[in-house]
């Protein structure tokens, strides 16, 4: 375990926010109470999730939120950008961007994939999903290739809109991230 103090920024939107949820049902939220029942009291988690953020505002709100001091971000944008159709080459810039302002500042950047549904058609739907995997190539980030694994598209988990993943959806998320995290938890 960690001696020192470590900070973990979620830089996400509604799906890190918890939408719809309670604040400490959103997965940093269940990932900092977790992490505070298995010992780690040294591990400060910041929830940096705004519903409707795009890939546009990553950089002025990773540049606000570097006062913080994190060690590591979390990066999980891109999900309103899919959903919206905006363009996918932009979306990589502005993430690239991000990550780039991050690590020259001596945050490490951890990144999560997403997915948009079928209806954009099949060209967007797989440059979207591959603007993840190619900025962790590129930038050599530790991935997590899909925020929503085991909770997207199964109705029982997500809320009415089919989006948001209810409570039980968001423990799931938050199991899966928590295991993506610990290793990178020093």
């Amino acid at each position: 375990m960690a001696q020192e103090g470590f900070t973990v920024l979620f830089l996400g939107d509604s799906l890190t926010e918890g939408l719809g949820l309670e604040t400490d049902q959103a997965f940093p939220n269940l990932i900092d109470e977790r992490l505070k029942t298995e010992g780690y009291n040294n591990i400060s988690i910041i929830n940096a999730g705004i519903s409707g953020s795009t890939s546009a505002s990553a950089l002025e709100r990773m540049q606000w939120y570097v006062r913080s001091r994190p060690d590591l971000v979390i990066l999980s944008l891109g999900a309103n950008d899919g959903l919206r159709g905006l363009d996918v080459d932009n979306m990589k810039i502005n993430l690239a961007e991000t990550i780039e302002f991050a690590q020259s500042n001596g945050i490490k950047v951890a990144l999560t994939g997403m997915l948009t549904p079928p209806n954009m058609g099949e060209e967007y739907t797989t440059s979207f999903a591959q603007v993840f995997p190619d900025l962790a190539t590129e930038y050599n980030l530790d991935f997590m290739p899909f925020l929503l694994q085991d909770v997207a598209g199964i109705p029982e988990l997500n809320q009415a809109d089919g989006i948001h993943p209810n409570i039980e959806g968001s423990r799931i998320v938050a199991d899966h991230v928590y295991n993506f995290l610990l290793p990178l938890i020093p």
